[in-house]
């Protein structure tokens, strides 16, 4: 070690910070410390623009609620100042008179109905019940000025929009009666007023039994504002509920009927012939909640292409893009419901590049209830525009063989555009028409007859459907639906191994289409109902009106938009055991709806 150096004062280094100095020292403000206005510095940063506008407007508010309290009590001192008409001040020299016969008895009167229990009520309100004895004075006829009327008595009268919503004050507590159960909110209790005298009228409606008038011709034809017909239309819905209680004397259940078909016409735009279709096929609970569903798009949904992706996978290529998008169901795998999309979903590069086909729900149920298996040899007889038929392509997995026909070539054309963007291979594209299919080829283990219909059940997607069909247009439908339904089952393979199985289906709901023509498929050939393997839906039809339908027709499901939020559609299961063609009864007149309506 060396030796220590000396150093002068002026030489010596400078040492730096020791542990004391360097601790952070106490901060010092500019200022003044004031909580107020620290407070006030941080609400303003943390409080946003639309914020500060909110607290403004709550702060003027209250300026002009108090404002309004300052004016009210204003009124009232001048009130209690000035004497009124009503209750004069009274002269202390003058005696008291006394009251006239007519206003004892009236006084008697009053007093009787307070009797018993009441009477600790009745000396509360005193001065309640002396002031109304003084308005009955004076609306006697009498010739004796009553001056019975004090300062200690009078009172002002105070009205509800006289309340402040937010505070009261004790001054006002005081004025108010004891049962003030009332809304602080002037608003509030004038809506509420008018509520209980809404009520209260129904209930005086209902029990005198005055609920609808029935109107006149002239009035029926003078009508024409919307609202004035949708009230009428419930109107007649209450009546139509309980008939034996509102209906009026002389007239029948037919008359309110006809009135009611003709406002659903005038209010919904359909025809007289749809509108009592319709009104033949649901009750009245019911009848209302189907024409309101029918007016308005059922939700858009995609059927995912699984000869190329997932389900999962295809969602979240969607989301990534801003489409929201969920399952359609428990019922189905490859359905998926999109509630809104930045972009069009039929021009994504995911639809371009075959992920996915836009189909409906109900689209996807009658290929569901085929139930196709790999290998099988299956027929779509009603093909275009090729959803149902690319479905059951993919549920083969490409395997087996495919036959797509349509009797329409242009919408040929758009069968082999989808077929190509899928990437479908094993089908085969024909272009017959449906009725003379056996004379083609035979043989197929299952085929799916998605027949033409009156497109009843999908109103919202072509409105002109409500004016545009008639029975002429049913007829033709049904006539043709028998025919390609009775040609399909002759194409089927009764001694299947695999199959056997045929699937009819329509989107149109009026049994004219539906189970009448399942009716006389049973008729005609050796084939049974089997359950469709659909576990929601409502049965089909075993009675209706005077039609009488086979018990097996319950195991076909009918879907509509006010109870499965989908279009309206029906779906029918068939098995087939032989090739015999059974023979017909002479004389039969159960054969056709038509016939039955025709006799009635």
């Amino acid at each position: 070690m060396g030796r220590k150096a000396k150093f002068t004062d002026e030489e010596r280094p400078k040492k730096g910070k020791g542990r004391k100095d360097k601790r952070q020292k106490d901060p010092e403000a500019p200022f003044k410390f004031d909580k107020k206005v620290i407070q006030q510095d941080e609400d303003d940063k943390k409080l946003s623009h639309r914020q500060k506008q909110r607290a403004a407007k709550r702060q003027k508010k209250k300026e002009e609620w108090k404002e309004k309290r300052k004016e009210i009590k204003e009124k009232r001192k001048k009130k209690s100042e000035q004497p009124s008409e009503e209750a004069q001040i009274p002269d202390p020299k003058k005696k008291k008179t006394p009251l006239s016969g007519a206003s004892a008895e009236i006084k008697n009167e009053l007093l009787s109905k307070f009797a018993g229990k009441n009477s600790k009520w009745v000396k509360k309100h005193k001065k309640q019940k002396d002031d109304d004895e003084m308005d009955v004075d004076d609306e006697l006829p009498s010739g004796n000025d009553n001056d019975d009327s004090s300062e200690e008595e009078t009172y002002a009268v105070q009205n509800l929009r006289d309340v402040d919503s937010e505070e009261g004050t004790e001054d006002e507590a005081e004025d108010q009666p004891e049962n003030s159960d009332q809304p602080e909110n002037p608003d509030q209790s004038e809506n509420q007023s008018e509520d209980e005298n809404q009520e209260s009228d129904m209930q005086l409606n209902i029990a005198s039994g005055d609920v609808f008038t029935f109107p006149s011709e002239d009035d029926i034809k003078s009508l024409s504002s919307i609202p004035e017909i949708e009230t009428r239309i419930k109107d007649v819905l209450l009546v139509l509920s309980n008939f034996n209680k509102f209906r009026e004397e002389n007239r029948y259940r037919s008359d309110y009927v006809a009135l009611l078909t003709n406002d659903l016409c005038k209010y919904f735009s359909y025809n007289q012939f749809l509108m009592e279709k319709i009104m033949n096929l649901f009750p009245l609970d019911e009848l209302m909640s189907f024409l309101e569903a029918s007016e308005t798009q059922r939700p858009l949904t995609i059927r995912t292409n699984s000869l190329k992706i997932r389900r999962r996978d295809l969602a979240q290529a969607l989301i990534s893009r801003g489409v929201n998008v969920d399952p359609v169901g428990k019922w189905s795998n490859v359905g998926l419901v999109v509630y809104n999309s930045p972009v069009p979903v039929g021009a994504t590069p995911e639809y371009l590049a075959g992920f996915y086909m836009l189909q409906a729900a109900s689209s996807l149920l009658p290929v569901i209830a085929l139930a196709p298996r790999e290998n099988e040899r299956i027929l779509d007889l009603c093909a275009a525009p090729g959803g149902k038929a690319s479905h059951i392509a993919a549920l083969m997995k490409n395997t087996g063989v495919l036959f797509a026909n349509d009797a329409n070539k242009a919408r040929v054309n758009g069968i082999v555009g989808n077929f190509h963007r899928l990437g479908i291979t094993n089908s085969v594209i024909t272009c017959y028409d449906g009725r003379t299919y056996p004379q083609v080829m035979k043989g197929f283990d299952r085929i799916l007859v998605d027949a033409p219909c009156t497109g009843t059940g999908v109103i919202a997607k072509d409105p002109s459907v409500k004016i545009s069909k008639d029975e002429v247009d049913v007829q033709k439908c049904f006539t043709l639906q028998r025919e390609l339904l009775l040609a399909a089952i002759d194409c089927l393979n009764a001694r299947s191994k695999t199959g056997g199985y045929l699937v009819y289906s329509t989107c149109s709901i009026l049994p004219e289409e539906n189970e009448a023509v399942v009716n006389y498929a049973l008729k005609k050939r050796d084939v049974k109902l089997v359950p469709t393997g659909l576990d929601f839906g409502t049965e089909g039809f075993v009675n209706y009106r005077q039609h009488r339908f086979h018990q097996s027709l319950n195991l076909t499901r009918r879907f509509y938009p006010h109870t499965h939020n989908m279009d309206g559609f029906f779906v029918a299961k068939f098995k087939k055991f032989s090739d015999v063609i059974p023979k017909q009864k002479p004389n039969t007149t159960e054969d056709s709806i038509d016939s039955g309506s025709k006799q009635s």
